[in-house]
């Protein structure tokens, strides 16, 4: 099953051109969508790496807001993570 998962995120990943429409965040302003989107990437790789899973599941969320956030936030979220 996990497998089929990530074979459907892979092929997501492969055709995507931008972020798709979130009804959590139904307005124009995207921030919140950006830095929710970051925030799962990490959970989805810290989850993952404690069940020892795949974590190329997880690589759908940084495609979505690096399409979403402005780099230079990237750039600094990423800085106070580590």
């Amino acid at each position: 099953m996990i497998s089929i998962m990530a074979e459907d995120i892979k092929t997501k990943i492969k055709n995507y051109k931008t972020a798709p429409f979130d009804s959590r965040f139904p307005n124009q302003n995207q921030t919140r969508n950006c830095w929710q989107n970051y925030l799962d990437f990490h959970h989805c790789q810290k989850a993952m790496t404690v069940k020892e899973a795949d974590v190329s599941v997880c690589e759908w969320y940084p495609c979505v807001y690096k399409s979403l956030c402005p780099i230079f936030w990237v750039l600094t979220w990423d800085d106070c993570w580590a």
